[in-house]
């Protein structure tokens, strides 16, 4: 740590290094301030308007507003710099509590400034890591950042909508906390924009946003990577946003969308082993049959709305693939990278968010004029099958440790030999 780091000269007295460990707990405290309200808004949002298919266009115009501001994240990092924006973003985050306090309409507003401030420091978040953690810890990153953000993810939506008997504006309360704790964390954290420098030559780049665009379409692996996340991130919004308002229709009650999304994350609780799974038998086969079996979920709810709990069970187990698919989806992205494209590259993938929250409500919206939330979930089946058409087309032996394909290559030449 450099003695002209915030940390270092007595600012802040419980310095975070900047490593696999530093970005895993900033990651957890991030998953307590977007899960506590995460089983809530979907709730507050029906409360306010009362339609599924209007929740729905308020999700849509949500969605575009976000990809914008994620978009123009590279712009404003080069104007700001990369820190201030982060924490521009996440004072975003206690405006929305203050929002989310005043309740009805206002929890609209709420939910695009959380969604402005979620997408605007993931691309934050993402450049960090790529500038000051090395690529052969990627996996082991992730694996950690789900298990940190396990406690988060389920703790949050279960507390989130259980306080709703007592406050409306409850659930904002712990998403205000997290956000002063993220702030603290970001700045005792020895966070550098120039940890990668790039020729003049490369420059240019960023000041073009059609190049980039172009450089990221020439990369079949980046392309893949945010396929992959675009089509998992849809899978999880129909999930979060319709299992509650689906359990509501069918006299289950507000409480079960909270239990159940939480149990769904739970899951990451599990990460370290889908990780060890995954290098030991590559990333194209983990990701095949997570695309595949929760398919087969969310397909299979649909076909079984007319019994409500089996329908909320499928979909469970469905989310569980969806896991399984947060720790392995985004390293081929990751591992394709080049780091002179670190952080416009980082705007880009980091979009994925954004076009689900565009792609998941309007397809949701136009399923609803025909049919019921069950159609939703079929439609969220049919988007992990895509998923798994696409991983066919990665290499074998993607994401396997080198030393183990070192090993089977020798075994087969030894085998040949003998």
């Amino acid at each position: 740590m450099s003695p002209s780091t915030p940390s270092s000269i007595g600012l802040w007295p419980w310095p975070v290094a900047a490593d696999v460990h530093g970005f895993a707990r900033l990651a957890g405290v991030e998953a307590v301030v977007r899960g506590s309200v995460l089983a809530a808004f979907p709730l507050l949002m029906y409360r306010a308007w009362g339609d599924a298919a209007l929740v729905s266009q308020w999700y849509l115009s949500v969605g575009v507003l976000s990809l914008l501001t994620a978009l123009l994240v590279p712009l404003l990092g080069r104007v700001l710099r990369r820190r201030r924006v982060y924490l521009l973003s996440v004072t975003l985050y206690l405006i929305a509590a203050c929002l989310g306090f005043l309740g009805g309409a206002w929890t609209t507003a709420a939910l695009l400034l959380h969604s402005i401030a979620a997408a605007s420091s993931f691309v934050c978040f993402n450049a960090y890591v790529l500038d000051h953690v090395d690529k052969a810890d990627y996996g082991r990153l992730e694996s950690q950042r789900m298990f940190y953000g396990g406690w988060g993810w389920t703790l949050g939506p279960l507390l989130g909508v259980w306080s709703l008997q007592l406050w409306h504006g409850a659930p904002f309360v712990l998403l205000g906390l997290g956000a002063l704790t993220m702030l603290y964390l970001i700045r005792a954290m020895p966070l550098s924009d120039a940890r990668v420098h790039v020729s003049i030559k490369q420059r240019p780049l960023s000041r073009q946003p059609w190049v980039i665009l172009r450089r990221f379409f020439s990369q079949p692996r980046l392309v893949a990577g945010w396929s992959f996340a675009l089509l998992r991130s849809c899978g999880w919004w129909v999930y979060f946003v319709y299992v509650g308002i689906f359990a509501v229709q069918n006299g289950l009650g507000e409480q079960v969308g909270g239990w159940a999304t939480s149990a769904a994350n739970a899951g990451l609780f599990l990460s370290p082993l889908v990780l060890r799974w995954t290098q030991r038998h590559a990333l194209r086969r983990s990701l095949r049959w997570a695309f595949l079996l929760g398919a087969g979920c969310f397909l299979l709810s649909a076909a079984l709305s007319s019994w409500p709990w089996l329908t909320v069970l499928c979909l469970l187990i469905g989310a569980l693939c969806l896991v399984s698919l947060d720790v392995c989806a985004g390293l081929p992205f990751m591992m394709a990278v080049k780091p002179s494209e670190r952080t416009e590259m980082s705007a880009v993938y980091s979009s994925f968010r954004d076009f689900s929250g565009i792609v998941s409500p309007a397809l949701a919206w136009l399923v609803l004029q025909f049919t019921n939330v069950a159609g939703v979930f079929a439609m969220g089946g049919v988007c992990l099958l895509a998923g798994w058409l696409i991983a066919a087309r990665l290499h074998p032996q993607l994401g396997r440790p080198t030393e183990l394909r070192d090993r089977e290559r020798r075994e087969r030449a030894s085998g040949q030999g003998t």
